[in-house]
């Protein structure tokens, strides 16, 4: 299979000539299309045997989402017919990365419908009210043009419902902005099509969500159908940014403080876990706490009340701030030293015959970890540490897994959030494995520049990150070309955490 190495030709497909004259310094094909239906299915007709690795749509088009407003970007997820509920999906997420790489921050993206005629007042609101954020008059009958090849629509609002198209000024002002936006923005179709090719998709397993993230994400989503919403949850359930949005949109509420929360709610404690600080100023509010905490954290804040207890100096291999690490110091402030990196073995200002022991965070790097345990144990002989490592499972398991792939791939992709801690080291991992490794949230991260030249793209996700991310990132490579899928295993996760307690005490009373 062949990389997307040499350069891809762009067929570009413009309705407008005030369109067409944004367009005049791409390298790309530009092919006039006219308004319409008619027209542009008989361009369409005229393009699918013109020779393109690619085929793109750009133009103006009109707002229906609220939140849209002259010169907003506008990327296609799909297009489809006013009228029809067939729809035609458009390659969106690399798309939508090249904008953002280019500084353009305006970008929505939904799907966008064809209308063979003007639409305006009533049927803008009921085109919205039927999922729609743009309408236009030629881009579904336009996709024909495609004939099997990656297929993009990229267009700029020139008018919203809250346009006043009866005043001129108005709707020129809106036009003139629209062609300012549209010049600037598509460039970005020529660095997609630069990355069309055919690829080798090497999936790392295991992947995604870990028992402990399902059981916390779980327990916020038992809490809202027993209680309903407002659901405080003190800090992010699990660090990704979608799991939080998802839950936040059903009614879960996250606040940093617990003085954020009203006294006597119900709140919901993270998986990271938290210190007694935490659970006293909890108790003297009043609320009704659910603890959330990953059980295998759980097992760190024992170990170190333990060898605190023992009157052991307690080294914390883990990063400074992070929520886990704030929760296992609060044990015991008073004997804990967090250790973020190995250099600072030798700043200790401790003797080498203390009664030293180590903790880690549950997420780190394995092989960083045993090298700052072998560096600690020189410099204090009589060392002891947990009875089993704290590294989690899940963290080794998806560490081993990616470098299964990274050894084979041209380009790791990691999908999680950037304050997710156990997926920044699948990120380093791959790059010490020699393979170029980017961290993303989703598919619109997927920035076509690192493609080309890249024919097998090696993909995992955090320990914190939905599975349903990993498919829509493959789909958007597959939306470039054609894929061969292939999952690397190294190895089965079949580990399942209850619920609270305090969720079954519940539970047996309703």
């Amino acid at each position: 299979m062949s990389p997307a190495s040499s350069r891809p030709s762009l067929l570009l497909l413009a309705p407008l000539a005030i369109e067409r004259a944004a367009l005049r310094r791409l390298e790309a094909h530009v092919v006039p299309v006219g308004m319409g239906c008619r027209r542009a299915l008989a361009a369409a007709d005229r393009a699918r045997s013109l020779p393109a690795a690619a085929v793109g749509v750009a133009g103006f088009c009109g707002g229906l989402s609220e939140n849209v407003r002259p010169g907003d970007v506008v990327v296609a997820t799909s297009v489809g017919v006013d009228g029809s509920d067939d729809a035609v999906p458009c390659s969106s997420g690399p798309v939508i990365a090249a904008l953002r790489a280019r500084g353009i921050e305006r970008v929505h993206a939904g799907h966008v419908v064809s209308s063979p005629r003007l639409v305006h007042g009533a049927a803008r609101r009921r085109l919205a009210d039927d999922g729609a954020i743009a309408v236009d008059m030629e881009s579904t009958w336009l996709s024909e043009a495609a004939a099997g090849r990656p297929f993009a629509v990229l267009r700029v609002v020139t008018d919203t419902h809250a346009t006043r198209l009866h005043r001129a000024a108005e709707a020129v002002r809106g036009y003139l902005r629209a062609h300012r936006a549209l010049r600037e923005a598509a460039p970005a179709l020529v660095d997609w099509a630069e990355a069309v090719g055919e690829r080798r998709i090497l999936l790392a397993a295991p992947r995604s969500f870990c028992a402990g993230a399902q059981r916390a994400i779980a327990t916020v989503e038992r809490a809202l159908e027993l209680h309903g919403p407002p659901v405080y949850v003190r800090k992010q359930i699990v660090h990704n940014v979608h799991v939080v949005r998802d839950l936040a949109g059903r009614g879960a509420r996250f606040v940093d403080s617990l003085e954020e929360v009203p006294q006597g709610a119900l709140c919901v404690f993270s998986a990271h876990g938290v210190s007694p600080t935490v659970r006293r100023r909890a108790d003297d509010r009043g609320l009704r706490v659910i603890d959330a905490t990953c059980p295998l954290v759980t097992k760190v804040h024992r170990e170190a009340r333990r060898f605190a207890d023992s009157g052991h100096q307690i080294v914390l291999i883990g990063h400074p701030g992070h929520d886990e690490v704030e929760g296992t110091v609060g044990e015991a402030p008073e004997a804990i030293t967090v250790l973020d990196h190995v250099d600072q073995i030798d700043d200790l200002d401790l003797p080498s015959d203390s009664r030293m022991a180590y903790l880690t965070q549950t997420t780190l790097a394995i092989d960083e970890v045993d090298d700052a345990v072998r560096r600690l144990r020189r410099r204090f002989p009589h060392l002891v540490g947990p009875r089993r490592q704290d590294i989690c499972y899940a963290t080794s398991n998806r560490q081993r897994a990616i470098r299964e792939i990274a050894g084979a791939a041209d380009l790791v992709l990691v999908i999680g959030s950037g304050n997710s801690s156990n997926s920044r080291r699948l990120v380093e991992i791959a790059e010490r494995e020699g393979c170029a490794a980017r961290l993303i949230d989703d598919e619109t991260g997927l920035d076509p520049a690192w493609l080309r030249g890249r024919a097998t793209i090696g993909v995992t996700a955090g320990a914190s990150a939905p599975q349903e991310l990993v498919d829509r990132v493959v789909e958007s490579l597959a939306s470039l070309g054609r894929i061969d899928v292939e999952e690397r295993r190294a190895g089965a996760e079949e580990l399942r955490f209850s619920l609270p307690a305090e969720l079954d005490q519940t539970d047996r009373r309703t």
